[in-house]
């Protein structure tokens, strides 16, 4: 809305011409057309005299104020921002664009205090991350340097011990450049029919001889034929390996980790249970942050670059699912997600 000065001045005017008649009328012996032309008069002048103040001294300067606060409003909210109306007191609605743009700054500065801390926690919790395996290897080599390296026992020990924390630190980086092409979008989901029991198997062989020196039963229930869903075959093979991964780690020895499939009129329920030391129910709204662990000191003895179930969430997230746990302590975890049926024809 832009304001016009003749319509307030004539309003103005208006009022001063009737009070200026109204004033005279009460002195005797003045004639009715002699208040109409002093009537006429008055508000000619008041008229003129208002124009010319509001025009130039006030109205033009309100208006250019009032259009500029829009133009950066609606620039601020992609073409989206609404100009209020319905007053007649330009500096009140003035007043509220501001206000409204104000609000609008403010959250954008509530937003990126947010993401700064975010950023600043994230490149602690790599930092901190980084140096573990870093240090490690650094100790061994240098040891090596030292003299030990004429050993030969003691040399292809520490050798291997180093080879390990380097392949540790490779698993972190690669992992950190997983999350953060997902998250920019960089890795597109290539969606096709699956075969979720297949591509199970698969995972189950690769840990086939880290579960057998714990005792561990890899297992699929019910040793169902086919189970087809609508996913991408590549990033739902990272899911289940991570899940199952965690699940070995984190299961007794002797125990067993059962992967289950249900079937439902639109979706397919997966799930992977192990049997450990369970997870608190504080922990669980967190453990799918990035670097998040229960122990830090035992999850860190276990290996993982803390990341796996960070990487699930967003895979998931990118099927238009979400992952869940339900966990009972001592007793151990589920860890479970949906993905959409494949159509009669594509099974």
């Amino acid at each position: 809305m832009v304001y016009s000065s003749r319509v307030l001045a004539l309003l103005l005017a208006f009022c001063i011409s009737l009070i200026t008649t109204l004033f005279l009328s009460l002195f005797k012996g003045i004639e009715t057309s002699a208040l109409l032309v002093s009537a006429f008069i008055s508000l000619s002048v008041s008229y003129l005299l208002t124009f010319v103040v509001l025009e130039f001294l006030i109205f033009r300067e309100v208006n250019k104020i009032y259009k500029l606060v829009g133009k950066l409003k609606k620039k601020e909210l992609g073409g989206l921002g609404k100009q209020k109306s319905g007053t007649l007191n330009p500096l009140q609605s003035i007043n509220e664009e501001i206000f409204s743009f104000a609000e609008l700054k403010q959250k954008e500065i509530d937003e990126l205090r947010k993401l700064e801390a975010f950023r600043k926690e994230f490149i602690a919790d790599v930092s901190h991350e980084l140096k573990t395996p870093i240090f490690a290897a650094q100790g061994f080599v240098h040891t090596l340097l030292d003299g030990a390296v004429n050993d030969k026992n003691v040399r292809t020990k520490f050798l291997k011990k180093a080879a390990k924390s380097l392949d540790g630190l490779d698993a972190l980086v690669q992992d950190l450049l997983t999350l953060s092409h997902i998250e920019t979008g960089q890795i597109k989901m290539h969606f096709e029919t699956i075969d979720m029991v297949k591509l199970t198997e698969e995972v189950i062989e690769q840990f086939e001889e880290k579960a057998e020196e714990r005792k561990i039963k890899l297992r699929i229930d019910g040793h169902p034929h086919k189970v087809i869903a609508y996913a991408d075959w590549q990033r739902i093979n990272q899911v289940m390996t991570n899940l199952i991964s965690n699940a070995i780690k984190h299961s007794s020895e002797e125990s067993e980790v059962l992967i289950s499939f249900e079937v439902t009129k639109k979706n397919i329920i997966t799930s992977v249970r192990d049997h450990g030391e369970g997870i608190a129910q504080e922990h669980l709204v967190r453990i799918f942050e990035r670097f998040y662990r229960v122990d830090k000191s035992r999850s860190r003895e276990k290996g993982g670059t803390g990341l796996g179930l960070a990487i699930v969430k967003h895979i998931l997230e990118n099927h238009k699912s979400k992952p869940e746990v339900e966990s009972v302590i001592g007793k151990g975890s589920v860890f479970s997600f949906r993905l959409p049926r494949a159509k009669p024809e594509e099974d």
